[in-house]
Formats: structure tokens, sequence, C-alpha cells
């Protein structure tokens, strides 16, 4: 049994996604993370970033004490080499593996986390922000659009865990208001790894849906979301304070 210790983001999702493709049993252990569940002490001795998605394998490979996992990169690399599955054991397609999933945990995805927080969250006034993010999404998703243009899947040929990084990210790029009407390419893979088994019973489990107040173009948050998600309390909860 793996522990799933989880936010309803992109970065829970891929995770959830990848322990359907495997068929490893897992249990979700759900965070508000406005409400700063993932701030106290018990969670920092899992992920001293005090971050989700993390993962506690109760049962791994040769045994042993149970192995905890933080980062979604690392916990689909792990999760991966545990299963033999998405991940090649060697050669060039391993190595266009790794590099498509560090594309995406270095910049796809911070970046889209940074046009996401300034969209979504920051006050008005912004305009110099949201313009360098958006735009630097933009040229990232164009950099996207020309590999699927020329390649049925990320990393080549073959589904691999680079795909199940980057897919739950492009659905949240709608919230955004950023369609695919000028992305075809990427609209085929979207809708055709959508159409997995394992994604759609990821994307309709109960425990696995994202609150309504997580979802919508445009966020609110009372003093106490805003400390919990970026604030005071945000940074105290490393300082262990």
């Amino acid at each position: 049994m793996i522990e799933l210790h989880y936010s309803a983001t992109p970065n829970g999702q891929k995770i959830a996604i990848m322990l359907e493709e495997i068929g490893e049993p897992y249990r979700v252990i759900s965070y508000d993370i406005f409400n700063g569940d993932q701030l106290t002490a018990a969670f920092g001795r899992i992920n001293p970033n005090h971050k989700l998605p993390a993962i506690v394998d109760q049962n791994p490979v040769g045994g042993g004490m149970p192995v905890t996992v933080f980062e979604s990169g690392a916990i689909l690399q792990y999760l991966a080499e545990k299963s033999g599955c998405f991940l090649p054991g060697s050669g060039a397609a391993r190595a266009a593996v790794l590099s498509w999933l560090t594309w995406q945990v270095a910049g796809l995805g911070p970046m889209g986390g940074q046009a996401s927080h300034f969209l979504r969250y920051a006050p008005s006034g912004q305009d110099y922000a949201v313009e360098r993010y958006t735009k630097e999404l933009q040229r990232l998703l164009t950099v996207l659009e020309k590999r699927l243009e020329k390649s049925a899947y990320v990393a080549g040929d073959e589904y691999s865990i680079a795909d199940i990084a980057i897919w739950p990210g492009r659905a949240s790029a709608f919230v955004m208001g950023m369609g695919l009407d000028e992305w075809p390419a990427m609209r085929g893979w979207f809708e055709r790894i959508g159409e997995r088994p394992a994604v759609a019973r990821a994307m309709a489990r109960a425990d696995l849906k994202p609150p309504a107040k997580y979802v919508g173009r445009h966020q609110t948050l009372d003093d106490k979301q805003w400390s919990n998600m970026f604030g005071a309390a945000n940074h105290a909860a490393v300082k262990g304070d």
C-alpha cells in the first residue's frame, strides 16, 4: 500500500494517474492547502518543503522500512522504476523520457505555476508579471506543440512518465482561459491520453477531484488563506516556528 499525500492540483493528479496506470494499491490522504494542512510539523517530516504531493511506500522493493518520496518528478521516476512501466531501462529512449520529464519540472511546470499565480491570485496591477509568465508559458507550449507534431507522445512513440507529468497541467491551462484551438497536435495528444482507462479512473474518483474553491480563473483569498499559501505561515512552516 502506498500513502498518497494529496491535493487536487496538477502535481497531485499526475501521481494519482501513475498509480492507476501501474495498478499499485494506494490510499489518498487529502490536504486542504488553502487551510494550511500541509504546514504541520507531521507533514514536514514527510516533505521538509511542505509541498504536495508526497508518497510513503509501505512495501518498497526489497522490503525494509517505508520509503518516502517527494517532488512529483522524483515520485514518477520512483514508481516507474518500482513497476518497470513507462520508463525505458537504458539508452536513448530512457534519456528522452528523463529529458522531457526534467523539462516539465524545471520549465513548463514552474512557468505555468507563475502564470497561474499572477492571473489567478495576485492583486491587480501586476501587468508585467502577467505578460512575462504568460508569454513564457506560450513559448514552452509551442515547444511542446512542435514536438507533438513529430511524435505520438512527448518522449517518442511510447507513452511514458513524461506524458503523465505534463498532461494534468495542460488541463489546468483551461482554467486560465488558454484553450487548445491554436495547438492541434497538442489537442490530439491531450484527448488521446484522456481516453486511457487509468486516466479516466483517476479523473473520476471522488476523493481526487478538486474542491470548487480551487477552480476558477480568479481567486480571492482571505488573509489566513493567503498566509498559508504564500505568506508568513507558509514561510514559518519550513523554519519550524
